[in-house]
């Protein structure tokens, strides 16, 4: 083995070893992620370059509408705002980080395309979505699975960042290396109308 594939091996194990340890923080009896108990996945920034490549692969246009649920830091629909010019809000239970989409949105000069609201993405209403992306646990991505369902119309566009939808095959899988030699994997359903308990 090389020097080079050994350091892949160690960014893929990193990598792994990372999000295992934040579910089973997650899931301790103490929950030791300062977060609100409603929330379905701790604050993990998504890199740029994967961002670009959900919005790629949902083929995000100016004519959409992007939710994205677990905003974060709002980078997914600003990102779309920028490139595409298509509208987006961005849903987060976490006062602090809807305070910091809208600067970022600001600092962006998007912020008459996107809207940030505090809320909890159990509660949420997608149904203007034409795009939803995510990147929360495969956990909470099946509790959200009825709701986006119900709610979106047919051909709407779903894309998730690492984790799946339980029993919902997605409709395309895409994996690659990021710069930093890390495999990531994104999911695509799109939508057919069935309703997915």
């Amino acid at each position: 083995m090389t020097g080079e594939e050994r350091q892949k091996v160690r960014c893929q194990v990193f990598s792994a070893l990372f999000m295992l340890v934040t579910v089973l923080i997650l899931a301790g009896p103490n929950n030791l992620v300062a977060q609100d108990a409603t929330s379905l996945a701790p604050f993990v920034p998504t890199p740029q370059e994967v961002v670009d490549r959900m919005l790629e692969l949902a083929e995000v246009s100016e004519n959409d509408i992007v939710y994205d649920i677990g905003c974060g830091d709002g980078r997914i629909v600003i990102t779309a705002a920028e490139r595409y010019g298509s509208r987006g809000v961005g849903i987060d239970i976490d006062p602090q980080r809807i305070a910091e989409s809208r600067a970022n949105a600001e600092k962006a000069g998007v912020s008459h395309l996107v809207e940030f609201i505090q809320q909890d993405a159990l509660t949420v209403n997608v149904s203007d979505a034409t795009v939803v992306t995510l990147y929360l646990l495969s956990s909470s991505n099946v509790k959200l699975r009825p709701i986006l369902t119900s709610q979106l119309e047919p051909g709407a566009r779903i894309v998730s960042h690492a984790f799946s939808m339980g029993t919902w095959e997605a409709d395309h899988t895409e994996r690659f290396e990021d710069a930093s030699g890390t495999t990531r994997t994104l999911y695509l359903w799109k939508h057919d109308g069935t309703v997915r308990p």
